[in-house]
């Protein structure tokens, strides 16, 4: 079982270096990458340029500690996140899935953001 479980992790590491490869985050255009886990969810936005985190929403803060890890979860943080970034001004994101499959969790996020208005 183990053996298993360290074999999907690197394999999912693995396609997160090659999707790192392309995908670059610019002031104009900053990445959005995801992080999941089993019972948390979190959304950063990062501009590779300088290495900064412009912004970022967690299933682990104070406020949204509500929200669970599932499909609606997912989908509430994504909108969240997109009225932090309307906030600042933010319209248009690459996104990067981080080695995850594009669909579920990862999906309700992304149609989250885009349900706020965030292009990508």
């Amino acid at each position: 079982m183990l053996k298993k479980m360290v074999e999907k992790d690197r394999r999912r590491l693995k396609r997160k270096v090659h999707i790192r490869k392309r995908i670059c985050g610019s002031a104009e255009r900053p990445r959005m990458t995801v992080v999941r886990s089993n019972r948390s969810l979190s959304i950063q936005i990062i501009d590779d340029a300088k290495g900064h985190t412009l912004a970022s929403a967690s299933t682990l803060e104070k406020d949204l500690r509500g929200i669970k890890a599932n499909l609606e979860g997912a989908g509430q943080l994504g909108e969240i996140m997109g009225k932090r970034l309307l906030e600042k001004n933010i319209k248009s994101v690459v996104f990067d899935r981080n080695g995850y499959l594009y669909h579920g969790i990862v999906k309700a996020m992304a149609d989250g953001a885009r349900k706020a208005g965030i292009e990508f």
